[in-house]
């Protein structure tokens, strides 16, 4: 009976977690008009260091298990609604994946300690963050979009970079929450706050309710990347590498 009653539970939670992530991937795509699409996701294969989860993905040393486009490829990500319903109602473990740039955010991610450390130096400066993804083991800001030419403009005028900090720019992606990947849960370390009222040259964007209604919902505010980069280049210095696997 316990047994039984222990599936059920495992059964709804399961579940839970699915309409949960279905409900973000809408929100996403259809409200923000982020697009997205369904990662990896992972396997129960261990790790080689024989922590957390292997990816479902063929390479055995996938370096960011679960967090990554497979099977479809980055170029499908969309903000279709039918479509992002459709990828969710068959595979609601999937692991919701942001494309990158062009008018979706941008992103810079740096190690979990050194994340913690910017977020501290940019609160003290008083400066408006937008939302910030957390996963065990790495923190990513989310940015305005940005060129590849304004990027290493502002890179170009730093004395040095740590490569632990990393750029998901135009034909980038960034897995958001509520995933699980293969180092664990996928959370919001400082979630979305949409703008409280868009001014007149900022895009509304509506998605369809409960009711079968029109709600208008404005995309989250995102911070220009040049306004962060000095406090997550100074936190990352300090912080470890971790190599050349991204681990995210």
């Amino acid at each position: 009976m316990r047994e039984i009653l222990g599936r059920r539970r495992r059964l709804r939670l399961r579940r839970k977690e699915g309409a949960a992530r279905l409900e973000a991937a809408l929100t996403f795509a259809t409200a923000w008009q982020w697009p997205v699409l369904p990662g990896a996701g992972t396997a129960p294969a261990a790790l080689r260091d024989g922590r957390g989860l292997g990816c479902a993905c063929p390479d055995p040393d996938c370096a960011v298990p679960g967090a990554h486009p497979f099977d479809p490829g980055l170029l499908a990500a969309t903000t279709d609604e039918r479509m992002v319903r459709w990828w969710w109602t068959n595979r609601p473990a999937a692991p919701v994946i942001l494309a990158t740039g062009g008018r979706a955010p941008c992103a810079v991610s740096l190690p979990a300690l050194a994340g913690a450390r910017a977020l501290v130096a940019l609160d003290r400066m008083g400066m408006r963050l937008g939302p910030v993804v957390a996963t065990p083991t790495r923190w990513s800001l989310l940015v305005a979009p940005y060129t590849l030419e304004r990027l290493g403009e502002l890179l170009y005028s730093k004395d040095w970079v740590p490569s632990s900090l990393r750029f998901h720019g135009e034909g980038g992606y960034l897995v958001l929450p509520p995933s699980e990947i293969g180092t664990g849960q996928v959370r919001w370390e400082r979630p979305p706050v949409p703008l409280a009222a868009p001014a007149p040259s900022t895009p509304v964007l509506r998605r369809i309710t409960k009711g079968g209604g029109r709600a208008e919902a404005a995309a989250p505010w995102l911070p220009d990347v040049g306004a962060v980069l000095d406090a997550l280049v100074e936190a990352s210095t300090s912080a470890p590498d971790g190599g050349s696997r991204l681990a995210y």
